[in-house]
């Protein structure tokens, strides 16, 4: 049982670290300017998806591609899902209407290109160029380049959001709420928790794949809805705890943009997984949850153009009829 243990004792460091991590990472958005959107995907989205990088990576590294693609893309899935969450924990009003700007409705669409670069990867012929599918390469310049996008349409704007009085603007405060707290400091504290997050990911790793063989689970299915649920906990909390402090471009930046770096599990999973390309191994599970996540984002994107003022919304009741209908079929493929 020291499996379950482990994946029970890193779950809980995710979860009590992630409330300093959000205030900081806030006070970061501030101070240097970067403004809320784009810290939550770049800062808190890749640092909070570093438990979910190290657990794919672990996984290819032994040979278990299925559990590598279902653990990203699975934990995509839950981490969409948690928008909805959040938007029934922010009272005050929706959570897309009250957080649009162009970089969040940017976010899914870019993370739907990607998805499909995936899929046509995963039907075409098994390419290999040094051991590596191009793929993995286009992925990363993709990503490259909707964080380039993201910072331009919000500089330059082509079309604007409407405000209204429960739209929050993503205007930085140069004060950051910390004058007597030094920049270089605020960044080695990120670097130090950014470093404990990254550590649970290879316990996660390691004891998902001893859970797969102890139980006689399929390793695509404990990588779908065990690990990939628990390296998505970061996202989780910093999301419920950006809402509770308000930071609410922080929150859906972070959801989204660390969606997008998920999907580079499956580039850096390629680099460690010696058994050909890893997109060659794609099997019907990995299939759904790519459609899933496609859906899942799209509704996201949906809400974001819609803008319904007040309650969950149509997409967040969509977000989890969908997640429930897609974990019972991947729970049926066995």
């Amino acid at each position: 049982m020291w499996d379950v243990a482990a994946i029970t004792a890193a779950a809980l460091i995710l979860v009590v670290g992630g409330g300093p991590f959000t205030r900081l990472v806030d006070r970061l958005a501030d101070r240097t300017g970067m403004g809320e959107t784009v810290a939550g995907i770049v800062l808190v989205g890749a640092v909070t998806s570093l438990p979910g990088l190290i657990t794919s990576v672990v996984g290819a590294a032994h040979g278990e591609a299925s559990f590598a693609m279902n653990n990203a893309l699975g934990g995509i899935a839950a981490q969409t899902v948690f928008i909805a969450l959040a938007d029934m924990f922010y009272r005050r009003t929706n959570l897309e209407h009250a957080a649009a700007s162009l970089p969040n409705l940017l976010a899914p669409i870019g993370l739907c290109i990607m998805f499909g670069v995936v899929l046509v990867a995963g039907a075409g012929p098994p390419l290999s160029v040094l051991g590596v599918h191009p793929a993995s390469a286009l992925l990363v310049a993709c990503y490259l380049y909707w964080l380039w996008l993201s910072r331009k349409v919000r500089a330059e704007p082509m079309w604007r959001v409407e405000h209204t009085r429960n739209t929050q603007t993503d205007e930085p405060d140069p004060s950051g709420g910390g004058e007597d707290e030094s920049l270089a400091g605020m960044w080695v504290k990120f670097a130090a928790l950014a470093c404990v997050v990254a550590a649970t990911g290879y316990v996660v790793g390691e004891t998902g794949l001893s859970l797969a063989e102890r139980t006689g689970m399929s390793e695509g299915l404990v990588g779908a809805l065990i690990t990939g649920v628990v390296t998505s906990l970061p996202e989780l909390v910093t999301v419920l705890y950006a809402v509770r402090i308000r930071a609410l471009h922080l929150a859906l930046g972070d959801i989204i943009g660390g969606n997008g770096f998920d999907v580079l599990f499956l580039a850096a999973s390629d680099l460690a997984y010696r058994e050909g390309p890893l997109y060659a191994a794609m099997d019907a599970r990995v299939v759904l949850l790519i459609g899933l996540g496609i859906v899942l984002n799209l509704l996201v994107a949906a809400g974001l153009i819609r803008r319904q003022e007040s309650g969950i919304g149509f997409e967040g009741i969509a977000l989890l009829a969908f997640y429930a209908a897609g974990t019972v079929m991947l729970i049926s493929l066995g």
